[in-house]
């Protein structure tokens, strides 16, 4: 049964936070928690400040596992609704910002063509890591086995299918390179 840790309003998020931890979240300091929901506070690890805008979603499938298995590192800026569905694991690193209504999805069932209902399908799944220093924009999916490198720029409403190397920026559905963000700094004239 999943929890909706939503227990005292704004001023009172100390509160949340040391709730969160007593049932195994580990959160560092300087950061503080808005209302969200965390159904298993044990598969969650959050960095020293960090902000967190309101109604995040950490959902994780298959509390009995030892956690944690959705890590967030230092001073990342997380917007409104983000939404970290996790199943086999999502990384993200240091000094990150992510847009808001964005979703983090380590997993999606099968469409083969199969015997039964769609839903009770085989669920394919990978770990999602996203570096250090990157922007995503709100609106954007991320999905199954993505790795971003550090400092990727994500263009808001990206869906992003695959792994983008460090320092471009991918945009569009499904996202595809923009740019090289190293180029710029090479051929910017020397004063």
């Amino acid at each position: 049964m999943a929890r909706r840790i939503a227990l005292l309003p704004g001023p009172f998020s100390i509160s949340r936070k040391l709730y969160l931890q007593l049932l195994g979240a580990k959160i560092g300091a300087g950061t503080r928690i808005p209302r969200c929901e965390v159904p298993w506070p044990h598969q969650i690890q959050i960095g020293s400040g960090c902000l967190i805008e309101s109604n995040p979603y950490f959902k994780f499938d298959g509390y009995w596992l030892p956690g944690p298995h959705i890590v967030i590192g230092n001073n990342t800026f997380i917007a409104r609704n983000v939404e970290f569905n996790c199943q086999a694991g999502i990384q993200i690193g240091d000094d990150c910002a992510i847009g808001s209504n964005s979703i983090f999805a380590d997993h999606h069932h099968s469409d083969d063509l199969g015997p039964g209902r769609m839903r009770d399908a085989k669920t394919l799944m990978a770990p999602i890591k996203v570096g250090n220093n990157v922007l995503i924009g709100g609106n954007s999916v991320i999905l199954e086995g993505v790795v971003i490198g550090d400092g990727a720029v994500i263009g808001a409403g990206s869906v992003v299918t695959k792994s983008i190397p460090a320092n471009e920026i991918w945009g569009g559905i499904p996202a595809r390179k923009i740019r090289d963000r190293r180029a710029e700094r090479i051929s910017a004239p020397v004063c």
